[in-house]
């Protein structure tokens, strides 16, 4: 009986072994076709993402807790497995057979849009007023116009009171503020245009917000350095489209961070094409244009720059109800999916307004946020300065 019992058991270790040995074989062969193959038939990055992203999550937990069974201790009484089944079809056909919009999505045009994720929905956010990124050809950017350059648009700071200004960064610039798209402008200020994509001009655009943010974070004491690269211009100097403009700034924000290690926090400002029904709101009987914060999703170390901006969305409401639009994760096609925001775990894309508010409102949402944020930079120094 023993011997029996001996023989099964060689018989079961060899039959074990035999299949551990093919799989390594196997798995060997298969990453020898990988990495062989060309260039130009090889899966990448971006297609293995695009089949997988929309899987239930719950099904790689379970996996995990096949090899660590302290990870089934937290499954959900009611959480069933997906069956495998319906995981194969939806990888192999995108589409989630308990969600009708992936199939409408590829067929109804526009329909898409109901398929994009929204993180943290503001007052009035949703899938139909998500901020538009419009993409207008270089020359459309770069074109001569006429623009309203009006100094009564130059609302005033409020002075901080001599307690704030006790704190200081003591000259180190720590914020990082710069524009991908430098030229956005807004049409109050262009008498001759009403096409959003048309809003564009080098002087009259949203770079004046991020001088008017600095300007408002170093009367809080906090060391701020604006870049004014033309990125428009810098595009032409390439023979670059538009549609590069992320590669044209980075190479401004490596810069930046390689010859100043006081940098903490990057801030690229924008601004939206949606109308002013959607991008302004009033608050104590003043209008404010709103923002919305950004955050690419295939930065691998997107956490951190989340975890910043929804702490700042949070703590905006708080002080300005409704001023925030929200936070959009933007991945996958017709999406830059990083924003150079890899660049460091404190970044963030601002949208400003939109294209129809006006530099008083732009200009009092950018002290509003200087307000906030330099009320939470104050109080993390102290944390740090106090463990």
């Amino acid at each position: 009986m023993n011997r029996n019992h001996l023989k099964n058991n060689a018989q079961h270790i060899s039959r074990n072994s035999g299949l551990y040995l093919l799989s390594v074989i196997v798995l060997f062969i298969f990453i020898g076709l990988l990495t062989t193959v060309q260039p130009a038939y090889r899966f990448s990055s971006g297609l293995i993402t695009e089949w997988t992203r929309d899987i239930d999550g719950f099904v790689f937990y379970s996996l995990l807790g096949m090899e660590n069974r302290s990870f089934k201790e937290a499954f959900p009484d009611d959480r069933q497995l997906p069956k495998l089944s319906g995981v194969l079809f939806q990888v192999a056909t995108n589409l989630k057979p308990n969600d009708p919009r992936s199939l409408l999505g590829n067929e109804i045009p526009g329909f898409s849009i109901y398929d994009r994720r929204i993180l943290i929905a503001g007052e009035g956010t949703d899938y139909t007023n998500l901020p538009i990124e419009s993409l207008p050809p270089l020359e459309e950017v770069l074109k001569e116009r006429e623009a309203i350059m009006d100094e009564e648009t130059e609302e005033p700071i409020v002075e901080d009171n001599q307690e704030v200004l006790q704190q200081t960064t003591g000259g180190r610039n720590v914020v990082f503020i710069y524009n991908t798209h430098n030229r956005e402008s807004f049409l109050p200020y262009l008498p001759n245009d009403s096409d959003p994509d048309s809003a564009h001009h080098p002087e009259m655009n949203i770079t004046k917000v991020s001088e008017r943010l600095a300007q408002s974070l170093e009367r809080k004491g906090i060391g701020t350095y604006v870049d004014d690269t033309d990125i428009g211009n810098l595009l032409n100097e390439k023979g670059w489209q538009y549609g590069k403009s992320y590669d044209a700034s980075r190479e401004i924000a490596e810069e930046v961070f390689a010859s100043n290690k006081d940098i903490q926090f990057a801030f690229d400002l924008h601004r939206d094409s949606q109308p002013r029904d959607l991008t302004t709101t009033d608050i104590d009987g003043e209008a404010y244009a709103r923002i919305m914060f950004v955050i690419g999703m295939e930065n691998a170390d997107h956490e951190k720059n989340l975890e910043l901006a929804t702490k700042l969305h949070y703590l905006m409401e708080e002080k300005y109800p409704g001023i925030s639009r929200g936070l959009l994760p933007k991945e996958g096609g017709g999406t830059n999916g990083v924003y150079n925001q890899d660049l460091s775990d404190n970044s963030i894309l601002i949208e400003f307004g939109g294209v129809e508010n006006t530099m008083e409102e732009l200009y009092r949402s950018a002290d509003a946020l200087a307000e906030v944020f330099s009320e939470f930079y104050w109080d993390a120094e102290a944390v740090q300065a106090n463990p």
